[in-house]
């Protein structure tokens, strides 16, 4: 259910029960049991809300999850040309190690016009999938190794202070959706092919 549907039924809700409250009992104790009738009712409402956003958080997938961060609007845009959004949608599950904003600004100038570029779709690709593992890694599950991604080539991680991917920092851990978990990283990574 959309959360401005349970809203709605809360609302409706809550003038039922003044309004059957109100049905001809004008005493002060009657006008507390209204009240008290209005405070529940408007509590289950915040309640239906919250579990309304919760549920919503929960259904976002990987990719709907970086349209809704400001910070990874480079990354969506990548993807999107990539033609990989479908790809990231699907069940998955997968691990997203995503670049920042600043992480695609920091590449030499003129790598990501070039990547974007038609005829280097192939190449995005490969670069985004050096991005992905399949599964769905949490920070705890985490260990000094090294990983294959979906591109086939390896990525060492490595768990100190902090987590690290190709030396590339992990800034906000264990964003999970519904097909996975995106970990946030600071630098673009980029496979030796």
């Amino acid at each position: 259910m959309s959360k401005r549907i349970l809203l709605l039924l809360a609302v409706v809700l809550t003038l039922g029960l003044v309004v059957a409250a109100c049905g001809g009992d004008d005493d002060e104790t009657g006008a507390e049991t209204v009240a008290a009738e209005v405070e529940e009712a408007q509590e289950a409402a915040d309640e239906a809300g919250e579990a309304a956003a919760e549920a919503v958080a929960e259904a976002a997938d990987i990719v709907d999850t970086a349209v809704a961060t400001d910070t990874l609007s480079t990354l969506v845009t990548a993807v999107t040309a990539a033609e990989l959004a479908e790809t990231l949608k699907g069940p998955g599950p997968f691990t997203v190690f995503a670049p920042t904003n600043d992480a695609f600004a920091a590449l030499p100038e003129g790598t990501l016009d070039d990547l974007l570029l038609e005829e280097n779709k192939a190449a995005l690709a490969g670069v985004l999938t050096y991005h992905v593992v399949e599964g769905k890694v949490l920070s705890s599950d985490l260990a000094n190794s090294d990983v294959v991604t979906v591109n086939g080539e390896s990525v060492t991680i490595v768990v100190d202070d902090g987590v690290t991917v190709n030396g590339a920092n992990v800034i906000q851990a264990d964003i999970e959706t519904s097909n996975g978990v995106v970990h946030v990283i600071d630098a673009v990574l980029l496979p030796s092919s």
